[in-house]
């Protein structure tokens, strides 16, 4: 029996990521994350940050996200030398899991107190769904909504100094969203995208005049060192 101890073996590397592969929702939320760690830390202005998170939700691939962040630092540390990769991001947590609203001929709503995960979903078939996150706790810098309206309503409501972005289109329907680049005046705050269809139906994304998220560079660094 061996009873010397010898040191535990390096864990391995990585596998590089295939720069022409198609970007998953999972891999712009990682990316977005160092956008918002770096507009927080003062190494990317408000008006940069702002265009490259454009950027980063109209292109393809992950060579292209890694083009976004390629004079940022790597993530684990504030003054980390190395570029950042989708290699050093494979770990990456990204927030609380998905949930799911549905609402099919009734209604349904998610409001107070709550922690939205990065990625929330809202199905909307002849229902009303509400998702109101101005007493929100965000734990990531950028949470998602996806909306599927038939025939429905759904209505999100946002604090107004949150950043509130909008991708989406109606068929004999409305998609809106009100007061875009609002938030911009406050660079640490968190960002909201609205991704959505209407068949006949309506959605709509806005801020709830007066609800405003405080202290939010403080909040989000003590998130982000702790």
């Amino acid at each position: 029996m061996d009873l010397e101890k010898h040191p535990a073996a390096p864990a391995p590397a990585p596998a590089p990521v295939p720069a022409g592969l198609r970007a998953s929702d999972a891999d712009r939320d990682r990316f977005a994350q160092i956008l918002g760690d770096a507009v927080a830390e003062g190494r990317l202005t408000a008006e940069e940050h702002s265009e490259r998170l454009d950027t980063l939700y109209a292109v393809k691939t992950v060579g292209e996200l890694e083009a976004l962040v390629r004079d940022l630092p790597a993530p684990g540390g504030a003054h980390a030398a190395s570029p950042v990769s989708a290699a050093s991001y494979a770990g990456a947590a990204v927030g609380p899991a998905a949930e799911t609203l549905v609402a099919v001929c009734s209604s349904s709503s998610r409001k107070g107190r709550w922690r939205p995960g990065a990625h929330t979903r809202a199905v909307s078939v002849m229902g009303d769904i509400t998702i109101d996150l101005t007493q929100a706790v965000f734990e990531q810098q950028v949470t998602e909504i996806n909306v599927t309206c038939v025939l429905g309503n759904v209505e999100v409501l946002v604090p107004e100094n949150v950043t509130l972005r909008g991708y989406g289109s109606g068929v004999l329907g409305n998609f809106e969203v009100r007061g875009e680049g609002r938030g911009q005046t406050d660079p640490q705050a968190p960002v909201v995208i609205v991704r959505g269809f209407a068949l006949l139906g309506n959605i709509e994304a806005r801020p709830r005049m007066g609800a405003r998220l405080v202290d939010l560079a403080r909040k989000l660094r003590g998130r982000r060192d702790g």
